[in-house]
């Protein structure tokens, strides 16, 4: 409606741009606290990487992990994401990261410019690419580092199994 592609049914402009500005900033919060997540595993995989004299030796840095996890998860990962309904997962994570390669913390609405808001995953996006060429890395396969994920409820059965029942 607010860029005339169909009807407007009577909604005030001011409304329409309200709602769609605070649905922006609310994709914006969900990829930003998925970001951190995504962070903290690119930096759980890097230190495991430097712990070992070869990889360390090869490059292998979080950037590594990040074009793994990007452009080229294992087959069980890809699998498992289109089950959930992420087909876009390239842009999910790439634009989380980048988030969080701007933001310590997710950002208030009201600091936020409406062009930022609008154009976010634009933004994300440059900023993911920033983040990629923020240092040399070496390209990694998912033929040598595989990984999964899992859902919260997923993972904790996992780790009740893990444990034996123990709560």
């Amino acid at each position: 409606m607010l860029s005339g592609l169909i009807q407007n049914d009577g909604t005030d402009p001011e409304d329409l741009k309200r709602r769609l500005l605070s649905g922006r900033y609310s994709e914006i919060r969900m990829l930003f606290f998925l970001g951190r997540d995504i962070l903290r595993w690119l930096d759980q995989c890097s230190e495991w990487a430097l712990r070992i004299p070869e990889l360390a030796a090869a490059g292998i840095r979080g950037q590594s992990f990040a074009g793994l996890l990007t452009a080229g998860p294992p087959a069980a990962v890809k699998d498992k994401l289109i089950r959930w309904g992420v087909a876009d997962y390239v842009s999910i994570f790439s634009q989380a990261t980048g988030l969080n390669a701007i933001f310590q913390e997710p950002p208030a609405f009201e600091s936020l410019a409406e062009e930022f808001l609008r154009n976010y995953h634009r933004y994300a996006d440059s900023s993911y690419r920033c983040f990629m060429e923020s240092q040399p890395h070496a390209v990694i396969a998912a033929a040598n580092f595989r990984f999964d994920l899992y859902a919260s409820g997923e993972y904790m059965q996992l780790l009740e199994k893990q444990w034996g029942g123990i709560e």
